[in-house]
């Protein structure tokens, strides 16, 4: 099966042409959906409980403290893990330390890792153009078409039946043995995701309200925050924000500075997308990138090698000589300055022990 795209002209301003048939049978559509749905809608459940529970008793600084840390693992094994190591070969990590990141990516609620893997891959391969499984412009650059395709470019595109073919864009996270391992934990990972802060409330409190209370704020709620940042960087950070530096046609990636801490680094968008195997995204002065000083902590132990760091030559031959404001963002304008394409770096086996992992 191949992701569904077309070859019909597309101009940057208008709605993606129509796509092809779908490839998904009814039994699988219906399995799709409501697995999304539990992983979408049980978060948010949460997140009402605490409202719920905050009104009337407020919140223990033990539950915001352990929420904060389960979504510091979570978080860096999303933007560590599955995204700047697993997806761009930013740097080359231990095998354990690999696995060990996946781990805490598939924790985060965001779906398995070969699967999230291909996705973004193909995310890069087609930005903002038709192809690109949540891009914010699908529906073209009018107002009506922008609200619409934000909904979709955030959570919509998750409900839809455009399914990424992982033997086309991720056959190296298929070649690996631990890879596919984590990724088929994957909804048994999401268990321990909620059950470690549950556990943690009983062992810190002692009663069943305890760890119910930790089961909400540390697990729920911090799922819930976690994905809607996620999804925030697919749809505001190509709407919203400066464009500093070039990239291929039609990508619109920007960099939005209020989500960059809780993003980890993530929201220095327009920079990746000039460079996606950049280990670092905030460049610049002041920018704030907790992903890459993580990265940092990991080449000092030695637990990371090869890590692709900016280089000012490489910085400034991207960079652009005025940036470009959000108005122009929004208004859909073109860029005709491409970049280099990298599949081969992209789909590169992952080591002679990828296959053994």
């Amino acid at each position: 099966m191949t992701a569904r795209t077309t070859s019909a002209p597309y101009d940057g301003t208008g709605p993606f042409p129509a796509a092809g048939a779908s490839v998904r049978t009814r039994a699988q559509r219906t399995g799709q959906v409501t697995v999304t749905g539990l992983i979408v809608v049980l978060p948010f459940a949460g997140l009402t409980a605490a409202i719920w529970l905050l009104w009337g008793r407020g919140v223990g600084w033990a539950d915001l403290g352990l929420a904060a840390l389960l979504y510091l693992v979570t978080g860096f094994g999303v933007t560590v893990g599955f995204h700047r190591c697993l997806t761009h070969r930013s740097f080359t990590a231990r095998p354990a330390l690999r696995v060990a990141l996946a781990i805490a990516g598939s924790m985060a609620f965001e779906g398995d890792v070969i699967g999230w893997v291909a996705i973004h891959r193909r995310h890069h391969a087609f930005t903002d153009r038709p192809g690109d499984p949540h891009s914010p412009y699908r529906y073209g650059t009018g107002l009506a078409g922008q609200l619409r395709g934000l909904l979709h470019a955030h959570v919509g595109w998750l409900f839809g039946n455009d399914p990424t073919p992982q033997q086309r864009y991720a056959p190296d996270m298929l070649a690996c043995r631990s890879m596919r391992r984590v990724s088929r934990a994957f909804p048994a990972l999401c268990a321990v995701s909620l059950a470690l802060p549950f556990a943690a409330g009983w062992a810190l409190g002692g009663t069943w309200l305890a760890a119910l209370l930790a089961l909400v704020w540390a697990g729920f709620v911090r799922v819930f925050l976690l994905q809607h940042v996620t999804w925030s960087v697919n749809s505001l950070c190509h709407l919203l924000g400066s464009r500093p530096f070039t990239t291929r046609r039609h990508d619109r990636a920007t960099n939005l500075w209020p989500l960059a801490l809780l993003s980890l680094g993530e929201s220095w968008h327009n920079m990746h997308h000039s460079d996606p195997a950049c280990a670092r995204h905030g460049v610049d002065r002041g920018q704030i990138d907790l992903s890459a000083e993580l990265i940092r902590g990991f080449e000092r132990l030695g637990w990371v090698s090869g890590v692709r760091w900016p280089t000012p030559a490489r910085l400034e031959q991207r960079r652009r000589a005025l940036a470009i404001p959000a108005v122009h963002v929004l208004a859909g304008g073109r860029i005709s300055m491409p970049i280099e394409e990298r599949p081969a770096s992209l789909l590169a086996p992952m080591g002679r022990s990828s296959g053994a992992g």
